[in-house]
This record gives C-alpha cells, structure tokens and sequence, in this order.
C-alpha cells in the first residue's frame, strides 16, 4: 500500500497504542506478515486464582496479531478471533508471542500467533482472521 518500512508501521502503532505500553511490551521483530514481541508479568495481571488473567495473554497475542497484519501499511482490524490456553502463566514469567501468517487475502487475512514462555513451554495458540481496510496505517 505504500513503502513505509513494516517497521516503521509498527513504530506508529506502538507509539499511540496505551495498552501495549503498559503491558510493558517489547517488540523483537518485525517483518511483512510476521511479529514477536516480548513481555513479563507482573503481580497486577493476576486474577484471583493466582494466574495471569486470560484477558492479559490475549491482549499479549492480539498485539502480535495486530502489529503482523497491519505492518504493510494497510489498516486491519480483527474479524474473528480465539485462543487456546495451554498452561498457566505466574507472576515474574516472560513470554514471548510469535505471530504466522498463514493467508494474505485482498480483502482477510489468517494468522497463527503461538505464546512461549521463558521455559519455551507453549503456553497459548491464538488463531486470528483480519478484515483488511483500503485505508493506510501511516498516511
């Protein structure tokens, strides 16, 4: 849609994006249709059963979902998503998301984002289905 950098793409992203800043998140690569980024929990993403609240790995893996399907400078948003919860994540872990595309439509887009943690135990699969947008990221 442009040639604006998928880097910088994300670089935009990041920069207005709240959450993932206080998710504390760290981008470690970035490349057309791809992300992974990083994070550590901290004692506040815990729910009262004593694990990370799923609403914390899910924001993890949509980032990286978001920060892949958006980084050719063509606005996506999600359309469809769901994740699988593989093994519990405690306070002081760090994770790192990685997120696949699988399918690079003109109109969708399919991705597979696979959350680690510092163990490389995969801890969660998030499967995610993007409706692309005619309208540029960066303008």
């Amino acid at each position: 849609m442009s040639n604006i950098s998928p880097e910088a793409v994300v670089q935009s992203i990041v920069n207005s994006d709240a959450f993932s800043k206080w998710l504390g998140i760290q981008v470690l690569a970035i490349k057309e249709g791809y992300s992974k980024i990083a994070m550590n929990v901290r004692p506040e993403m815990m729910n009262g059963l004593g694990v990370v609240h799923g609403g914390i790995a899910f924001s993890f893996a949509d980032s990286a979902f978001a920060f892949a399907c958006n980084n050719r400078n063509q606005l996506s948003l999600a359309l469809d998503t769901s994740i699988q919860f593989l093994k519990p994540v405690h306070v002081g872990d760090q994770l790192t998301a990685e997120a696949i595309e699988l399918h690079n439509g003109k109109s969708t887009g399919l991705y597979l984002v696979k959350i680690y943690n510092q163990h490389n135990h995969l801890i969660a699969l998030f499967k995610g289905t993007c409706f692309r947008t005619a309208k540029p990221v960066v303008v």
